[in-house]
């Protein structure tokens, strides 16, 4: 089986790394408006970075509550949208001051379903709890938002459908919209494009058909033989991805029980050298999985269980086939990545999602479509992915995360995999001792069928509730 060797993200990370740009094409222009939701918020907007080409976009804005009742701001969530300069280019968001602290504020890149002339993708602006709550009347004050092109090209704002260049003193602007727990409250989305689209889900009924693999990760020890027959490998091969010269340990792989739950334990050590390095990581042994729906519960970690915090650690959920040739282009990979501590040139804690074309490893580059948000996911999570003949989409505890184009659809099946492990030594060079955990509590591939999160959450409570452990049905490619 081919194991996970390569750099994994189009990111500013090592000096070496090149951009590619590819995406879908002749895209068709949507024309109407939508309908402005009504006002229980209002989005004031002004920039100073007022040309039609800039080194960055700077969107600084205002949320004002307007209802009646205080209103808590991690329920808001503010779309800007824009046109990419070319397919496929990344974007990175930064807060540059807010009133509100930019630690409270989060910016998280996502494609449109239905692009237009001056939208096909857009930066929502969200709040942690730190952020605190807004009485009736009252606003965030200023958060002075800027984002720019990953290779920090210049970007042209002149076809962007929220940018207003006359817009240097704060306005309501209707051009962003809002929404409080998911309903649009203000402003007017690009055509086909309003936030709360569809609003509801459909029924939390599995349909019918569509054949399973189920793991609930019962089992003694990486040692026990059910994991070989029940078709998982826990790697003990030597190689990439991480810090070079470090051992992928099957021993650190463990089981046990939580909440009621069997549970899979990912434990990645380190004091500071390549030799005390050990990752872990645990993956299928068949390569026959590829459209339908991929999820896993997957408990993340911002801290060590002991000694110095800082590691440039990645904990991962992720499908991949192997790379035939540099930039083939039938390879096909897509992450969930959480990076805790930062790294790849990112100062903190950032979550990616990412959709893989191609790559070439030296030198290095990408083919790719990703979305990150740049905030702390420590704790217990819901990681849904599905796969269509049209799109690849990302949810995160039930929420949307991000859409990704068809230019990234695989051509081959792929292995379903979770590893954890250090990019490099970098982030905290002590010698101390010191070891993080990574959790699963299950994983459930569904082939060929789209299941939204609460009908993967459906099924799993079906297994369970049958006492069904283990489960694969999915016939070999």
């Amino acid at each position: 089986m081919k194991s996970r060797t390569a750099p994994s993200r189009l990111r500013i990370a090592a000096a070496a790394s090149v951009a590619m740009a590819m995406g879908t094409a002749g895209l068709t222009a949507l024309t109407g408006t939508a309908s402005a939701a009504t006002d229980d918020v209002t989005v004031q907007y002004r920039t100073s970075a007022t040309g039609v080409t800039a080194d960055q976009a700077e969107p600084w804005l205002k949320v004002r509550n307007t209802g009646s009742s205080t209103l808590p701001l991690s329920s808001v969530k503010v779309r800007y949208y824009f046109k990419a300069d070319s397919a496929g280019t990344a974007y990175r968001f930064a807060c540059s001051w807010a009133v509100k602290g930019c630690a409270n504020i989060t910016g998280t890149f996502g494609t449109l379903a239905n692009p237009t002339a001056t939208a096909d993708r857009y930066l929502d602006i969200g709040f942690t709890a730190g952020a605190g709550t807004l009485a009736p009347g009252a606003d965030t004050g200023d958060m002075q938002l800027r984002f720019h092109r990953a290779d920090w090209q210049t970007l042209n704002q002149g076809d962007d459908y929220s940018f207003g260049p006359s817009q240097t003193s704060y306005a309501d602007w209707s051009k962003v919209t809002a929404q409080v727990s998911g309903s649009t409250v203000w402003g007017t989305a690009p055509a086909g494009n309003d936030p709360a689209d569809p609003p509801t889900d459909p029924p939390t009924d599995p349909p019918a058909g569509g054949q399973s693999l189920f793991d609930d990760f019962n089992y003694t020890g990486y040692s026990d033989p059910k994991i070989s027959a029940n078709g998982w490998n826990v790697r003990a091969n030597s190689g990439g991805p991480g810090v070079p010269g470090a051992t992928w340990a099957p021993e650190n792989v463990t089981f046990a029980s939580s909440g009621g739950n069997s549970i899979m334990n990912l434990r990645t050590s380190t004091a500071g050298t390549a030799e005390s390095t050990k990752h872990t990581e645990v993956l299928t042994k068949a390569t026959k999985f590829k459209n339908g729906t991929y999820a896993a519960r997957v408990k993340f970690a911002d801290t060590p269980l002991s000694g110095p915090d800082g590691d440039h650690l990645v904990q991962t959920f992720f499908t991949i086939n192997d790379l035939k040739a540099p930039m083939a282009d039938d390879y096909a990979e897509y992450d969930f990545e959480y990076l805790p501590n930062g790294g790849w040139g990112e100062p903190a804690n950032i979550l990616y999602t990412t959709s893989w074309e191609t790559y070439n490893p030296d030198p290095w580059q990408a083919v790719n479509q990703h979305t990150e948000s740049r905030q702390s996911y420590a704790g217990w999570h819901d990681l849904v992915l599905t796969i269509d003949n049209s799109s690849i989409k990302y949810y995160v505890d039930g929420q949307l995360f991000g859409t990704h184009d068809a230019a990234y659809l695989p051509e081959r099946p792929m292995s379903i995999n979770f590893n954890q492990w250090l990019i490099d030594l970098a982030g905290q060079t002590n010698t101390t001792a010191r070891s993080y955990d990574q959790q699963v509590d299950y994983v459930l591939h569904v082939k060929d069928q789209v299941l939204t999160p609460a009908q993967v959450a459906s099924k799993v409570s079906a297994y369970r509730t049958a006492g069904t452990k283990f489960e694969d049905k999915v016939p070999s490619s």
